[in-house]
């Protein structure tokens, strides 16, 4: 932070001015993990039992250090959280799993408008069953009926409290159409929206985590030594050419990779080939078949689209042909079965 307010990298917001590395949740994590581990060094129950430690060296068991252990023990379990919370970066790692935490998180603002809305239901029915005449104590008061509320959501309510509500009609109807609001309706929506979601982001997620892998190798180069980038350089060898195949020498500016030979059967060379100099300076030698494989399947193509026309337009005409041909053997013969009536 004392980096930024030196650079001038602030970000402005309403009168007030932030660093601007607390604009991503990384740097705003960090920030809460230092503060809890200042306040932890503070709490440390064994600094404060250092006078009254009884004999024992390094103990947090006295009347100072007693009174600090649970305020204590929630920073610590924050400072866990955030260790770890931090530690999701190494996903970047691995491109696949890299790739599932981008989905997770591009689907948080869903669940999170489905946490909205469950509580809203909740405030809403709670506040209508502490209004209604009953004696369960279960439901008495606000805090207790949405407490219940959640553990019917959750599926923590269990069945002998059911059974008590069978001796209040009225409040039973209420919690049943709280069971079909949430239970029924908003679990299974939030079960849509998160498959929407999803399928909308599978595509690209792989997409998008080699760019976050890039963004994070760009963002990190101004803070590599030159030294150490020009020796990552010379260990890569970029200078010496890279075979095509066995005594194949091909360009120098890549890096070999070798895989079986099944993987990608081709049977046709790729890599055209020109003899002369290979001075940047010479002219490029022009192709004199360039065009060829190009307008041979164009022709290809042209030949089968006249085909099918062809066969298209001699099945329409064999077809009303014989259609014609049947009407008329049809005619003729009513004409004859007629004639031979009126003969008779």
């Amino acid at each position: 932070s004392f980096r930024d307010y030196k650079k001038g990298s602030l970000v402005r917001i309403g009168r007030l001015r932030i660093p601007e590395y607390l604009c991503v949740w990384q740097g705003c994590a960090g920030l809460f993990l230092t503060m809890f581990l200042i306040l932890m060094l503070c709490m440390e129950p064994i600094l404060h039992c250092l006078e009254h430690n009884d004999g024992f060296l390094f103990t947090e068991h006295c009347f100072e250090g007693e009174n600090l252990l649970f305020p204590y023990s929630i920073m610590s379990t924050g400072a866990m959280l955030l260790y770890f919370v931090l530690l999701s970066d190494l996903s970047v790692f691995s491109t696949r799993v890299s790739a599932y935490a981008l989905v997770c998180n591009r689907v948080i603002p869903e669940l999170l408008l489905f946490l909205l809305g469950l509580a809203f239901i909740v405030l809403a029915f709670s506040c209508a069953v502490s209004a209604l005449e009953q004696d369960d104590p279960d439901f008495a008061g606000l805090p207790l009926s949405a407490l219940q509320l959640f553990k019917i959501t959750l599926g923590m309510f269990s069945g002998l409290h059911y059974d008590m509500l069978m001796d209040y009609p009225a409040l039973m109807g209420a919690i049943f159409m709280y069971v079909t609001t949430t239970v029924i309706f908003m679990l299974n929506l939030l079960i849509a929206q998160l498959n929407c979601a999803y399928q909308s982001t599978y595509l690209d997620m792989v997409g998008y985590a080699r760019l976050n892998r890039g963004k994070i190798v760009v963002e990190t180069m101004p803070g590599v030594s030159k030294r150490r980038w020009e020796s990552v350089v010379q260990s890569l060898n970029l200078d010496q050419r890279v075979e095509f195949g066995e005594g194949d020498i091909g360009l120098s500016g890549g890096i070999q990779v070798w895989e079986p030979a099944s993987m990608n059967v081709t049977t046709v060379d790729t890599i055209r080939r020109f003899g002369g100099s290979t001075s940047p300076a010479a002219q490029w030698p022009e192709e004199e078949n360039a065009g060829d494989e190009e307008d041979g399947f164009d022709r290809i193509e042209r030949l089968l689209e006249k085909s099918t026309k062809r066969m298209t337009s001699s099945k329409e005409g064999k077809k009303g042909s014989s259609q014609g041909g049947s009407s008329m053997g049809q005619g003729s013969s009513d004409h004859k079965s007629s004639s031979d009536i009126n003969s008779q």
